[in-house]
């Protein structure tokens, strides 16, 4: 295949509806392009529809991805086909012709309604696949509660042919008859998001899986946890549905092994392993959690905190050990593990009621297959083969990959990659945006003026998020005897697609005007909600959501009789505030179709290609006298690319853009505006220079810490991991034996953050100073080895070539002295329990990862910080390349420490998510706003001086008493300036309300009268 000449096709498949298929279906929809949605299973949602929690922010898996399942299966410009898979595919990058085999899903997709009768009704049970075989589904099912689509499906490897369903089913959608079908579908791009399953061990006998009932793996102990799993939440052991008193989790099952081939970290395993006992634990606070390791890889954002609570505050023990081998005792079914204690080298048998795996990715079975129909390379393990300059391209034109179809990663880098994948497509197809998409029509608006309240009221149970806390059938039982509330129910999941169906049916049939739903955070649902009701014809103001999850079941777990009682509160005070709500109507602002980067490093510059190859005016801005960043000090990569030449390339490509302005030694010094009309003021070289841009991208960066312990800067042997580099590449390096010491001003009290790439960089050099010098004796000092990913085969080639690793404890860090021009460095090891004494040549300090200087940059963009110093990100899951502050993105290093090929598909992602935004030519803004009575403001301007999003101007009004009119207070009119709402930059927050004087301004819908009234509901 090969990079179309002729008639490119403005339409995309996705193969695979897991979250990194659902992203990239979004993000390509959104940037102007029919996108084909392919799932070989019956509803789309992939692995993380089956998690509990997520973890650092223990946000509740489904609740957050929910809303995205739903919007992937309302929009009009995504079409999802289930039970399929590719064919054949021939054509060009710019036009593919897929056929797509369709396997029978024996229900006519048209007529389903997703009641789940069939299901009720069907005598054959079987495995539930959904729910890890933990427990049984029915021959005919709905993949799971919240399923998109919601739709029956008939399994026929397991039907008895007794076709009750086909006589149960009201809507007649039963068809027996279908065959396989072949649909061929032309596009211009594919991007492979199957995902990977992860490895089953079976075939691991001395863990007994399989055998032993009270063995289970990490994705089956999700389910155990899981609201809608087996045990509806409860944890308990399957062999007697007994609580267990002790619970051992075994790290690194089916990964760094090489045994089984596998001798690559999966990269998550840990941080989730540390969730499920965390999250066990907050269900029985008795369990004891004990988890074995060999090295703690808790990398990501937010990583090392989270473990360091689970060891203080939620008292997990971690044991430094692999298990060698486990027994059941036959009679109670505990389980008998066996270990060395490498602290003390004795070896030790402990007794558990429950052992939990934690498995790895593995590559799909399917994953020859589809190499083998596409032309797709595949790595040694069977992982999509890429490279470090290409994260996101597989070696055939016009085919891209995102997710863990390319190796093991998490979330937040899986949806980075799966905006990343949709950005390189629109560059593809870039001529072709909107030739084959369509505008979603929604129906005529009710008129409800002059109509008394008539208010529907819909709490969730959201399993046993809330259900377990909060007495959801004593709540909806108040809410009935509320003043004008007609309609009063409970349901499982208000956020799933029946229900949001259910919700339409029910306020056309009730002629409800206005909607409470009681649920969750309005941070995330808020928006699909407002979107149910304005698509059954009620404007979406007229809805509010009650908080009863954050605010009532979470907090207040140990107390579910004052949840319910406080639950009632909210509610109560929901439903007298939305009697008052009132319709209210978004505002359009026309999009200036340029983008800015601040930031001139690898994502900077990435982000800008892409936004420009889309057809973007683009700006950059650095502070600095020449492009690339911090990868200007990178010079090898463990896969021998080289990072200098290809910075070179990349500079020549910024350069020579015809869309692509880069303004080199520039500072900002102001930035007003609002999403789609930025205005930055920037210095330039001593001259101004006022930028008008539709988005902005913060790549800023980040930079090596520079030591103030280890006696850095006072013996000239004493390095950082970068200096090294340089010395390296310079060829200065004649020591013949080095020291490195890790985590130096990182994990500590001042940072307690992990830097992600410090373990790799010291092994990186190690293996350099080895290929250069084999007999150089080099140790390596640390508290664990973090070399996630493909990166851990390094580790091993390290070991094998004879680096010497010593683990040291945070009781007991290494010390340096300086003696008679000597190096000396004393470090514990705990495994001898004896103190080592070196003397190397050189000590190599591999030093923190520290974001630049950006409190004032966040300022003028009205974005926050992290506690570290990095920016924070929207949604550190789901939405990893957006702030809370629309039209504004960010990339690179900027959010966290990462390496080359994360920071280039995240740079890719943000210029998807960018483009989502500059491929329109207005946007709709909010309707929440405050609004001023001119005839009352003083203009003093302290509502100005107040507002935290510059959404106020003084504005000059025109000469007094013009057309003779006199106002209720005549030296109102004498007065020169006013305040004045800039629509697209309020948020509503009602800040200027409480400040002004004169009481001049109202916040829509968050009046003083409802706020008033949501006070008196709560006193009744």
């Amino acid at each position: 295949m090969s990079v179309g000449s002729g008639k490119k096709v403005g339409a995309v498949l996705v193969v695979g509806g897991g979250i990194a298929g659902i992203q990239t279906s979004l993000d390509l929809a959104e940037l102007g392009f029919k996108v084909f949605l392919l799932e070989n299973s019956s509803a789309i949602g992939g692995r993380m529809s089956q998690l509990d929690k997520t973890f650092p922010t223990n946000d509740c898996a489904m609740c957050i991805l929910s809303p995205k399942l739903v919007e992937t299966g309302r929009h009009h410009n995504v079409e999802i086909i289930t039970h399929a898979d590719i064919e054949k595919v021939d054509g060009e990058a710019g036009n593919f012709n897929v056929t797509i085999k369709k396997h029978p899903r024996y229900v006519d997709i048209e007529n389903c309604t997703g009641c789940g009768l069939c299901a009720e009704w069907c005598p054959v049970e079987f495995v539930n696949e959904y729910d890890e075989g933990l427990r049984k589904r029915k021959s005919i099912f709905i993949k799971y509660p919240q399923a998109i689509p919601k739709l029956a499906s008939i399994d026929r490897s397991i039907c008895i042919g007794c076709r009750l369903c086909e006589s149960i089913c009201e809507a007649d959608a039963i068809e027996f008859s279908q065959k396989e079908e072949l649909v061929n579908l032309n596009v211009g791009a594919i991007i492979l998001a199957q995902g990977s399953p992860l490895y089953d061990p079976v075939a691991l006998k001395q863990y007994g899986y399989g055998q032993f009932s009270n063995v289970v793996t990490s994705s089956e102990f999700e389910r155990i946890l899981s609201a809608s799993g087996p045990f509806v939440g409860h944890v308990l052991r399957p062999s007697d549905a007994k609580i267990p008193e002790k619970i051992a989790w075994l790290q690194c099952v089916g990964s760094r092994d090489r045994k089984i081939g596998n001798n690559y970290c999966s990269a998550v395993c840990c941080m989730y392993a540390i969730k499920e006992a965390m999250i066990a634990k907050e269900h029985e606070a008795d369990i004891d959690c004990h988890i074995y390791f060999i090295d703690i890889r808790v990398t990501g954002k937010g990583f090392e905190e989270y473990y360091l609570r689970a060891k203080e505050e939620h008292q997990i023990k971690f044991i430094n050990s692999r298990i060698a081998t486990i027994e059941e005792d036959p009679l109670t079914k505990d389980i008998l593990l066996y270990y060395e204690d490498k602290e003390t080298g004795e070896s030790k048998e402990v007794k558990y009621d429950l052992v939990v795996l934690s498995a790895g990715y593995h590559p799909s079975r399917a994953n020859a297959e589809l190499s083998d129909k596409l032309g797709i390379q595949l790595n040694k393990y069977n992982f999509c083969d890429l490279t470090i300059f290409n994260p996101l391209e597989t070696n055939v034109p016009g085919i891209y990959t995102c997710g863990t179809f390319s190796g093991p990663k998490d979330i937040p880098e899986t949806v980075a990659e799966a905006s990343g994948a949709a950005a390189e497509a629109s560059v593809l197809l870039a001529s072709e945006r909107n030739t084959l998409t369509t505008e979603k029509e929604y129906p005529p608006e009710l008129d409800i003026v002059g109509e008394d309240p008539r208010i529907g009221v819909f709490v969730c149970h959201c399993g046993i998020n809330i259900g377990a806390t909060v007495g959801v059938p004593e709540v909806v039982g108040f809410v009935k005897t509320l003043p004008n509330v007609v309609y009063a129910e409970e349901n499982l999941y208000t956020c799933s697609q029946d229900t949001q169906d259910k919700i339409k049916q029910i306020i056309k049939e009730q002629n409800l005007n206005r909607i409470v739903v009681a649920s969750c955070t309005p941070r995330t649902h808020e928006p699909l909600f407002q979107n149910t009701i304005r698509e059954a014809g009620l404007n979406p103001y007229l809805f509010e959501l009650a908080n009863i999850r954050e605010h009532c079941s979470w907090v207040h777990m140990r107390s579910p009789e004052a949840a319910t009682e406080k639950a009632k509160d909210i509610v109560a005070m929901s439903v007298v505030k939305i009697q008052l709500s009132q319709p209210l109507y978004e505002s359009s602002v026309d999009i200036v179709q340029s983008g800015l980067i601040i930031g001139g490093g690898i994502a900077g510059m990435t982000a800008a290609l892409e936004l420009a190859e889309q057809g973007f005016v683009t700006y950059i801005i650095e502070k600095e006298t020449e492009l690339g960043g911090y990868v200007r000090n990178i010079h090898y990569t463990f896969e021998n690319e080289n990072s200098q030449e290809y910075l070179k390339n990349l500079i020549n490509k910024v350069k020579t853009s015809d869309k692509i302005t880069t303004l080199l030694n520039t500072t900002i010094e102001s930035i007003s505006g609002y999403v789609g009309n930025f205005e930055i003021i920037a210095n330039c070289q001593g001259a101004k220079k006022e930028i008008n841009t539709g988005i902005i991208i913060v790549a800023t960066g980040g930079t090596e810490y520079k030591p103030t312990e280890y006696l850095y800067g006072q013996h000239e042997g004493i390095l950082t991991q970068q200096e090294l580099e340089r010395e390296i590449v310079q060829n200065k390096i004649s020591a013949n034996n080095i020291t490195m010491i890790q985590c130096v001003g990182s994990r500590n009290e001042t940072r307690p953050y992990c830097s992600k790439i410090c373990c790799s960089s010291a092994i990186k050099n190690a293996l350099k100073l080895k290929s250069i010098n084999p007999e150089i004796q080099i140790s390596i000092i640390h508290k664990d080895i973090r070399t996630y990913g493909f990166k851990e085969e390094y580790y091993e080639k390290a070991r094998e070539l004879g680096v010497n690793f010593i683990r040291f404890d945070d009781t007991r860090p290494p010390e340096i002295e300086i003696v008679n021009d000597q190096l000396q460095i004393s470090v514990f090891e705990p495994r001898l329990q004896k103190q080592l004494l070196l003397e190397p040549d050189l000590v190599i300090l591999s030093a923190a990862f520290v974001p630049t200087e950006n409190y004032e940059l966040a300022q003028m963009l009205k974005v926050p910080l992290e506690e570290n110093g990095f920016f924070l990100e929207a949604h550190v899951k789901l939405r990893p390349l957006d702030f809370a502050t629309d039209g504004i993105f960010l990339c690179g290093t900027a959010q966290w420490p990462k390496f080359m090929n994360e920071t280039i598909a995240q740079a890719k992602g943000a210029a998807a998510r960018a483009g989502t935004i500059l491929s329109k030519e207005t946007i709709q803004v909010t309707g929440t706003t405050a609004i001023i009575d001119e005839d009352k403001c003083v203009g003093c301007g302290h509502c100005r001086d107040i507002c935290e999003f510059s959404a106020i101007e003084m504005v000059e009004i025109k000469k007094a008493f013009e057309n003779g009119r006199i106002g209720l207070n005549p030296l109102l009119e004498i007065i020169r300036y006013k305040s004045k709402i800039i629509p697209a930059l309020c948020k509503g927050c009602g800040a200027c309300v409480d400040e002004c004087p004169v009481g001049a301004i109202t916040a829509q819908n968050f009046t003083k009268k409802q706020l008033a009234e949501m006070v008196f509901a709560y006193l009744k």
